[in-house]
């Protein structure tokens, strides 16, 4: 019988650079056709950028900071009771909150089209280490509607 695939957290290594498995997670995230080496290209670069836009941070830091921005703490979930459903709001956990920032980062840089890939990445991980950005955004309207929902809280058992 063939051997199944393992978790990808149990068998993901630190970047050769940074030493950082976030970056691992985020490179493979943003890796097309299995292209590693272009991906760490583009994150490398964008690296790069952003050490010289914010020359008094680590750009390391700025990336952690970045996705630790956007991890949403509370989503809503839809639930059935008695024949309608409900948006109930409902904690997130850890590794979902990493995965949903990590998704949203990566859908704000490809949603802007017309410069390259590096570019667009180095400017949302600064915009979202100030808070600021199109993956902020959806992290603000995840709450947002979590907020809306709360009446139904009592239906998260």
């Amino acid at each position: 019988m063939a051997t199944k695939f393992t978790a990808s957290s149990t068998q993901l290594r630190p970047d050769p650079r940074f030493g950082s498995v976030l970056v691992s997670k985020f490179v493979n995230c943003l890796m097309h056709d299995g292209k590693k080496s272009v991906a760490l290209t583009v994150f490398y670069d964008a690296m790069e950028m952003i050490k010289k836009r914010l020359p008094d941070q680590d750009p390391v830091d700025v990336f952690h900071t970045a996705v630790e921005n956007c991890k949403p703490q509370i989503e809503v979930r839809s639930r059935r009771v008695g024949g309608a459903n409900y948006q109930v709001p409902t904690p997130v956990d850890s590794r979902r909150q990493q995965t949903l920032a990590i998704r949203w980062l990566l859908a704000a840089c490809r949603g802007k089209k017309g410069r390259p890939m590096h570019q667009r990445l180095a400017d949302e991980l600064v915009s979202a280490f100030k808070r600021e950005g199109a993956a902020m955004t959806t992290r603000d309207q995840v709450h947002r509607m979590a907020d809306a929902n709360r009446a139904f809280a009592h239906f998260a058992f």
